[in-house]
């Protein structure tokens, strides 16, 4: 067990945009900031936003630009420190570990608040826990602004270490409307923290694109005004199966921007290129790890994936202009469409159930994954309190989906597909039907449509009594001898067939 000292400073590793909010919301609730960054201009910058701030605020926070006076200003080698750290994964936190490893001391704690790799994370725990040094793999959702206002955090490692800075994080954390809960837990052993984290941003990838797809629809394709979409997403937004989205709420704010940043009559929607580079410049990770985890785990996570290489497929934008040029077409022009008022009036029902059932799916497969890799790491991370945590403050955050997963999770723990509960499955029934109607006109308008066709085939093959794999088990079975079971045998277990045949003589 730890020794309980409370900590009363807090050192900041990192002073961009998330480590300067952070800085001055610990400051805020009445914690000692130190925050220091190699890079001078991040402090210069932080200098300055701090000194708008109030005079108690901006007395609570100090920056370094050299390790020396950081780790002097939080007592020395000699005593008991708490990090935060908020910078970019892989390599760069590798880097600031080793320039730091002789001011660290026993007991010490570190919070890596950055989009890390969970192997990575647990690498670190392995190497510093022997130290009497613990790193804590805490996921910090919702962007820069929560992290101002209020984060979600998805803290894993040593469960003493997290349990000693718990009251911190519960302090400043997101706090539910609903409950006044902390969006803040335990959430496991090793690198559970920040597998939670990568797969909450799995989860917000396949939103993303689900998003983006609803919004061609309505603009290019209907040719509804920017301004009365926003109309259209703040009424989702208000009451039904859309309440409290996260996503559709700053929908809202983005196609009524006018453009003031080059000051055109137009919107500032209408002068953004279509190009999303972050997976491309490698600067964020979790989407891409989202992936490789569900197909080495075998979790089928199509949503998530269709979303991920629209972005791929996005971000060379001059790559895409030759093969428009090399094709002599643009393959991917919308339709605009000539409808009725009752006709656009049911399309756009049918689009927000779609933009709901599809987000179901998305939360389906970020989940199973998550209980997948918490069986195979023997993690036992609580999948109610993942929802519970992810009620504010971060980027997924969907009211009448938490409520509905919520209670499910706590009364199933160990449920491994979520698509199994009732009443889920009852939810997809029920806007199913209208995700069919959408993918089906989409196709005839050309839109793109890549996250919400591919759910469409997710819940097709995931609820397929009888799928066309069986032509592809006798052709593997055809050329590899990779055998196969017979319908006669029962349901059909996750293993080798028993049976083999001679389709052609060798």
């Amino acid at each position: 067990m730890l020794k309980s000292q409370a900590f009363e400073k807090i050192g900041i590793v990192g002073a961009g945009s998330m480590g300067s909010e952070m800085a001055l919301l610990f400051a805020e609730n009445g914690l000692t900031v130190s925050s220091f960054d190699v890079a001078g201009e991040n402090v210069d910058n932080l200098n300055k936003y701090r000194d708008s701030a109030s005079e108690d605020v901006r007395s609570r926070i100090s920056t370094y630009k050299d390790y020396d006076s950081f780790i002097s200003s939080l007592g020395g080698t000699d005593a008991r420190k708490l990090f935060v750290f908020s910078i970019k994964h892989g390599n760069p936190g590798d880097q600031v570990l080793q320039s730091m490893d002789k001011y660290l001391t026993k007991g010490d704690i570190i919070l890596d608040g950055g989009n890390e790799w969970y192997l990575n994370t647990e690498r670190r725990q392995k190497s510093l826990e022997p130290r009497g040094v613990h790193y804590i793999g805490m996921g910090v959702s919702g962007g820069y602004q929560s992290a101002r206002r209020g984060p979600s955090m998805s803290p894993g490692g040593n469960t003493d270490a997290i349990k000693e800075v718990l009251p911190i994080l519960e302090k400043f954390a997101a706090k539910d409307k609903k409950t006044g809960q902390p969006c803040v837990t335990v959430i496991g052993p090793g690198g559970s923290g920040h597998y939670v984290k990568m797969v909450h941003n799995g989860i917000e990838q396949g939103m993303l694109g689900i998003m983006c797809e609803s919004w061609e629809l309505l603009y290019k394709c209907l040719a509804i005004p920017l301004d009365e979409i926003s109309g259209i997403y703040r009424k989702w937004a208000e009451q039904g199966e859309l309440a409290r989205n996260f996503l559709v709420e700053i929908g809202v704010d983005i196609c009524a921007q006018p453009d003031d940043h080059t000051h055109s009559a137009s919107h500032l929607l209408n002068k953004i290129q279509d190009k999303v580079v972050q997976d491309a410049d490698n600067s964020e990770g979790t989407g891409f790890w989202t992936i490789v985890e569900s197909a080495n785990r075998h979790v089928s996570a199509p949503t998530i994936a269709a979303a991920h290489f629209l972005r791929i497929a996005s971000s060379d934008r001059a790559q895409r202009l030759e093969v428009v040029e090399a094709l002599g077409q643009d393959l991917g022009a919308a339709r605009k469409q000539q409808l009725s008022e009752d006709e656009k009036t049911a399309f756009v029902e049918d689009l927000r159930l779609a933009v709901y059932c599809a987000t179901l799916a998305s939360f389906a497969q970020g989940m199973n994954l998550i209980a997948r890799a918490s069986k195979d790491e023997e993690w036992n991370v609580d999948l109610s309190k993942c929802i519970q945590i992810w009620r504010e403050g971060c980027i997924i955050r969907s009211e009448y989906v938490a409520d509905l997963l919520q209670p499910l999770f706590e009364k199933e723990p160990g449920v491994r597909n979520m698509l199994s509960l009732k009443p889920v499955a009852d939810e997809v029934k029920r806007t199913f039907p209208a995700l069919k109607r959408v993918v089906q006109k989409s196709l005839e308008w050309n839109a793109h449509i890549p996250s919400l066709s591919a759910t469409l085939e997710y819940f097709k093959y995931c609820a397929g009594l009888h799928l066309p794999t069986q032509f592809m088990e006798a052709e593997l079975d055809y050329f590899g001898a990779h055998s196969f079971d017979l319908k006669e045998e029962g349901p059909g277990d996750v293993k080798k067939g028993k049976h083999h045949f001679e389709w052609k003589p060798a």
